[in-house]
């Protein structure tokens, strides 16, 4: 299993409370946060709600 670096890009102002708490949930509060995840189905569902907000790569 993988990980993946998920960091904020956009700020999370006038956005959906399901996109706002889907980014709590990932661990990013702040614009320009980078938090590291396990390559999961469930994190890559949460990320794909917020692709618009962050960018995602994968690490080893």
């Amino acid at each position: 299993m993988g990980r993946i670096k998920v960091t904020q890009v956009k700020s999370a102002i006038k956005r959906t409370q399901n996109q706002k708490r889907t980014l709590e949930a990932l661990g990013l509060r702040k614009l320009g946060q980078v938090v590291e995840h396990d390559n999961t189905p469930n994190i890559l569902g949460m990320v794909n709600k917020v692709n618009h907000l962050v960018s995602v790569e994968e690490t080893k």
